[in-house]
């Protein structure tokens, strides 16, 4: 499904050399220096990694999707950490729409449920 650019709404994806990390508990999730930044009108920065650098068998894949009308539909993944499921905690796109198609396949992280997202030179 084809979605016509708003005008009013931007997203801008570039890459990200920077050194990119996803901690909670104590525990690496994921580890980038080849990190996506995706800027979204009127939403913080989201930091996209490649599966080959998180901690695969760390996510187990959840029955929760959503929509965004302008990146597509959006699968998601709990946490497993030695106290429990984080639920929800990751998504990614799929199938995402021909405008992000860089992000296709790539993990974002929710940064209010994990203890840090670094960046770092």
């Amino acid at each position: 499904m084809a979605v016509e650019p708003d005008a009013g709404h931007r997203i801008d994806i570039t890459a990200n050399h920077h050194r990119v990390r996803v901690i909670h508990g104590g525990v690496t999730f994921a580890d980038t220096h080849a990190a996506l930044t995706l800027s979204e009108s009127g939403l913080p920065d989201v930091f996209y990694f490649p599966r080959a650098d998180v901690n695969m068998a760390r996510l187990e894949r959840s029955a929760h999707t959503s929509h965004c009308p302008h990146k597509g539909d959006a699968c998601y993944f709990h946490l497993r950490t030695e106290s429990g499921l984080v639920e929800n905690a990751v998504w990614s796109y799929e199938e995402p729409f021909d405008s992000v198609l860089r992000i296709g396949g790539y993990l974002a992280f929710y940064a209010s449920r994990v203890d840090r997202i670094d960046q770092t030179s």
